[in-house]
This record gives C-alpha cells, sequence and structure tokens, in this order.
C-alpha cells in the first residue's frame, strides 16, 4: 500500500514553475513543471493550475510556495524583480483563483529550511543557508524552525552594508544597490558582482563562469576572485559575530567554484578570534529540490500550529 503525502512544495522561478510532492519520508512521489508565464492574469493561472495539480494527491495536503522576492504582511503586495507581480495582492489573488490557502516562503529561506531539517545541515543549530547567485540572501533556522521575521525580510543579507576595510584596501567603488541603497553587500558578493571587480581590474566585463573557470590561468581574473572571497570572508565574519551558526550552507551558482569551502574556511579561520570555533561551511544538498521541499516543510510546520 502506498502511504498518503505529507506535504507539497511549489518552487516558483522566472522560467519555471515546478510542482512536487513528497511520501512522509521527504522522498519525492510526484513532480512536474510548466513554464513561467510573463503577464500577471497568467502567472496566477498558472499557479493555481499547479495547486489543483497538488491537490489529488492528498485531501487537505498542505502546500507552500517559494518564489523569490517577498509578501509584505503589512500590505499583502509583492515585491520581486523577475516575476511579473510587484505591487500585486499576489498571495490574495492566488487564493482566490485556487480556492484555497497556500503558505508562502521566500525562496532562500526555503533552501536554508530544507537544507537545515533534511539537508547538508541536518542537525545543526544555528543554521545559515546562503544563497550566491544572481543576488545574495538567505535564512537562518534554530530549533526546525526559521526565524520569526516580522517584517518579512529576516535572511536579505545582501543588503548588508559592504566591509570598509576592503572597499579602501582595494579601492573599488561604492555602487547602488537594486534596492537603491548605497554599497550593499550584493553588488560586488554577486554572480553580477565577481563581473563588476574584474571589469574594475581590467577595464573589461566577463561571464562569472569564466573567471571562476579561468582564474588560474588569467591574472585580472585570480585577482578578481581573491577580491572577492576578501569580500565574502568580512561577510561571514559578520554572520557568525551575529548568528554564531553552527553550520553554513551554500547555494547558487557561485558555490560551485572549485575549492570555495576550503578556501573560505581558511579564510574564515584567519579572520575571526584566534581559536574560537568557527562554522562547518557546506554545499547544499538538494539542488533545485531543496525550494520546493523547503516550500513543503514550511507548508506542513504551518498547517500543524494552525
Amino acid at each position: 500500500m502506498i502511504a498518503a503525502p505529507i506535504s507539497a512544495g511549489i518552487d516558483l522561478g522566472g522560467t519555471k514553475i515546478e510542482a512536487q510532492v513528497f511520501a512522509p519520508d521527504w522522498s519525492r512521489a510526484a513532480r512536474h513543471r510548466w513554464p513561467t508565464p510573463e503577464t500577471y492574469p497568467a502567472l496566477v493561472t498558472a499557479m493555481a493550475e499547479a495547486i489543483r495539480w497538488c491537490e489529488p494527491r492528498g485531501s487537505s495536503l498542505p502546500i507552500g510556495i517559494s518564489a523569490a522576492g517577498l509578501i509584505n504582511p503589512a500590505t499583502g503586495l509583492a515585491l520581486t524583480s523577475n516575476l511579473p507581480a510587484s505591487g500585486k495582492p499576489f498571495a490574495q489573488d492566488l487564493a482566490g483563483a485556487a480556492g484555497r490557502h497556500v503558505a508562502w516562503i521566500n525562496d532562500c529561506r526555503a533552501l536554508t529550511l530544507s537544507e537545515a531539517m533534511l539537508g547538508a545541515a541536518k542537525g545543526a543549530d544555528p543554521a545559515v543557508g546562503l544563497i550566491l547567485g544572481t543576488g545574495v540572501a538567505g535564512g537562518v533556522v534554530t530549533g526546525g524552525h526559521l526565524l520569526p521575521s516580522p517584517a518579512a525580510t529576516g535572511g536579505e543579507f545582501g543588503h548588508f552594508p559592504l566591509a570598509a576595510a576592503p572597499i579602501a584596501m582595494h579601492g573599488l567603488p561604492l555602487l547602488t544597490c537594486g534596492c537603491g541603497r548605497l554599497g550593499c553587500i550584493e553588488t560586488y558578493l554577486s554572480a553580477p558582482g565577481l563581473s563588476r571587480i574584474a571589469a574594475h581590474l581590467a577595464g573589461t566585463g566577463h561571464a562569472p563562469e569564466t573567471i571562476v573557470a579561468d582564474r588560474a590561468r588569467n591574472r585580472h581574473f585570480a585577482r578578481a576572485w581573491e577580491i572577492w572571497l576578501d569580500l565574502a570572508t568580512e561577510f561571514l565574519v559578520t554572520l557568525c559575530m551575529t548568528l554564531d551558526p553552527q553550520v553554513i550552507v551554500l547555494g547558487g551558482g557561485l558555490s560551485r567554484a572549485p575549492g570555495l569551502t576550503d578556501d573560505l574556511t581558511a579564510r574564515l579561520t584567519r579572520a575571526t578570534f584566534s581559536g574560537f570555533q568557527i562554522p562547518s561551511i557546506r554545499l547544499a544538498e538538494g539542488g533545485d529540490a531543496s525550494g520546493a521541499r523547503g516550500a513543503a516543510l514550511h507548508a506542513l510546520n504551518e498547517a500543524r500550529h494552525a
């Protein structure tokens, strides 16, 4: 006899919508994928379809949505850069179209919850997830739950201010972030930020994948990578001094750079108080399944505490 599913998660990205249904042991029981529409009405319709696809597989099944961006708890309006939903009451409109409640979670927080409960940081407390990709963000899990976030902004690490010392040391200009603030970490620590560092050194831009792949052969790329590591290390020091995590899990495109966890571990050891423990730095295990799994975990937690 096949056990009834325990929860479902829908990972909503800029190019694809992926629904996943999970068995009680958190193995994936079913999955389906749709392209992400380019207009808001079509997006609401497609997401409602994804929810209905999940529902026949379990009566009153908890369903969570993992998506980039935020839903403002005060207004209910979405703030997102890669979906046609900013300024719209996305959660409210979707609940109306689907005829049921769904739990919402930021995609970076979803990955953090997934990795803390079932992945690379399982058993660690606190655990921090950190996405290093198009942007920089993450989350914090302690006691099996994400830290409460009344404004929904907890984990927006990319909008911490840059550390002054490496910026001054390397003569980097302060840049205006996409959020409108000056000098956010994301301007240099994201994948596009690595390209900006290389362009500052050599005068021409290159894709971050090229910089990472060719840094052993190109002195400008090697120098850009060293500067990026300096900035990343200072950021990790901030996380250690504020959150004191047991494990930091890395995800996103830059996390796949060969040797990154070893490089950051060695640098963080030198940068923090001598003799004190530093967190274990690990790569996320869940891949592109982590967002949906984290959303399903979040939905199940919410249902149990309703």
